[in-house]
């Protein structure tokens, strides 16, 4: 009896012996995506913080491919211990397992461990679309059904998803357009290819500041400091039309929580200097610490919208 008691003493006291001493190696970020964007930014952000707060490097490991699903199983399979983190993308998160069938991992593959920062998205036209706003999107887009093309970085990407939600909610027809990252998809509405795209600002601030694109809503709470004379979509008629992305870091399942909790600890501590701060702002996206709880209850109501979202609009991807 004895023994079996000093048996679950040892095993009750492991995870917490086990946080006292982690980090005792590097630590892994895994990014779904390729260099650059607001997914690779944020991780980049956490990396020197909490290198310094834990006393460990924390290395970046891009592994981008099949809409983010390489990293994600990677990552759900990796050791429970701390050493491997998801730096997850939202709509990746939250919508992927409505997308796709056969995924090797689920929501309940990981355990959130913190938020990092979101970023809003700004509706930009090719200059040769007749239209300054979204009752005038709306307007022409009805008047010319199936006309307006629309581009977007990736099936299952906010800007997939979250245009469709639009075409939901103003009963209008426009043809999606996916590429392989922001960077192609910007070439294509440049040209005119398409004529529209939904995207974060810092992709192309600098095209609407010379003209070659024009912003006419920005899909969030608030008007965006970049770009701060476009109203928001709820000041033109449409609340309902806001599309944060947000960029979360999450460990495997089975992670023990004392472990989750010191690294979140470190991931707040670090997401409050000024300089982490400043680097997010100035590439357009917003520091938004959130804890492991909360963090679960934010990945818990948007899966139910976007999920709602994508059975609405049948958004299946191969």
């Amino acid at each position: 009896m004895i023994r079996k008691l000093i048996a679950l003493s040892l095993a009750l006291l492991a995870p917490l012996a086990a946080a006292q001493d982690f980090p005792t190696h590097p630590i892994t970020i895994i990014v779904p995506v390729p260099p650059g964007g607001i997914v690779d930014l944020a991780a980049r952000l956490t990396s020197e913080p909490l290198t310094s707060a834990l006393g460990q490097s924390v290395v970046i490991d891009n592994r981008a491919g099949a809409s983010g699903n390489i990293a994600y199983a990677l990552v759900a399979a990796a050791p429970p211990d701390g050493y491997t983190l998801l730096a997850s993308y939202s709509m990746y998160h939250v919508g992927n397992p409505s997308m796709f069938t056969g995924l090797r991992w689920s929501a309940e593959s990981f355990k959130p461990v913190g938020m990092v920062a979101v970023a809003p998205h700004v509706v930009t036209v090719h200059p040769s679309l007749p239209v300054h706003n979204l009752k005038e999107l709306v307007a022409y887009a009805k008047a010319h059904p199936g006309e307006i093309n629309y581009a977007s970085q990736g099936s299952g990407s906010v800007p997939h998803v979250g245009t469709e939600m639009f075409k939901q909610m103003t009963g209008t027809d426009m043809v999606h357009v996916p590429y392989k990252g922001s960077g192609p998809a910007i070439q294509d509405v440049l040209s005119g290819r398409v004529q529209l795209f939904v995207t974060t600002p810092p992709s192309v601030i600098g095209h609407v500041q010379t003209g070659r694109l024009r912003a006419i809503a920005v899909a969030g709470a608030a008007r965006h400091p970049m770009i701060p004379d476009v109203p928001t979509a709820a000041e033109q008629g449409y609340p309902g039309f806001e599309l944060d992305a947000w960029v979360a870091l999450f460990a495997p399942a089975n992670t023990p929580d004392a472990v989750v909790q010191k690294i979140s600890a470190a991931l707040e501590t670090g997401l409050q200097k000024p300089e982490v701060i400043k680097t997010a702002e100035e590439a357009g996206v917003r520091v938004s610490y959130q804890n492991p709880a909360q963090l679960g209850e934010t990945v818990s109501k948007d899966t139910a919208h976007w999920s709602q979202v994508i059975k609405s609009a049948n958004i299946t991807v191969n």
